[in-house]
């Protein structure tokens, strides 16, 4: 394991901690269940290895009730029953989004359809802005090599 090359808990200008405040506000203030956006916060986290985002999303999502198997296979959870068809396609729709490069087109219109079916615009422009959201931190995390459980925003 690497040494962290900046505390980012305390560099972060108040400025951008503003910033970091507004978009969590906008992307839990839609509708969107909490456990939804906690869950492709976790699996986007997966996706990019970032260890202290997976720490605290775990964390949280288990102090919110989350039950083990759920939190255990979401990595795999197309091969799951655990998990409802609208997080399903909120999974599926954060792996895309988080996975750009892998396809010429990112989100193909069957994974945005099937989000569609169960979450309105606001909601989905929810959703979309929190898998950015986490991906923010995922790359600001893996620059600075902070490490779980420390980590800001």
């Amino acid at each position: 394991m690497s040494k962290a090359r900046i505390d980012t808990t305390t560099t972060a200008s108040p400025d951008v901690v503003k910033a970091i405040n507004l978009l969590y506000k906008a992307a839990h203030s839609a509708g969107v269940p909490q456990s939804t956006l906690e869950l492709v916060h976790l699996r986007a986290s997966q996706i990019n290895g970032c260890s202290p985002c997976v720490d605290s999303g775990a964390r949280s999502m288990r102090k919110a009730g989350e039950t083990d198997e759920r939190l255990f296979s979401i990595a795999a959870w197309r091969e799951t029953p655990y998990f409802t068809d609208a997080e399903r396609a909120a999974l599926d729709l954060a792996e895309h989004a988080t996975r750009l490069a892998d396809k010429g087109d990112a989100v193909p219109d069957p994974v945005w359809n099937a989000a569609a079916e169960h979450f309105k615009d606001e909601e989905l422009g929810a959703i979309v802005l929190w898998i950015a959201t986490t991906n923010f931190f995922n790359r600001i995390n893996a620059a600075t090599r902070t490490q779980a459980p420390q980590m800001w925003g």
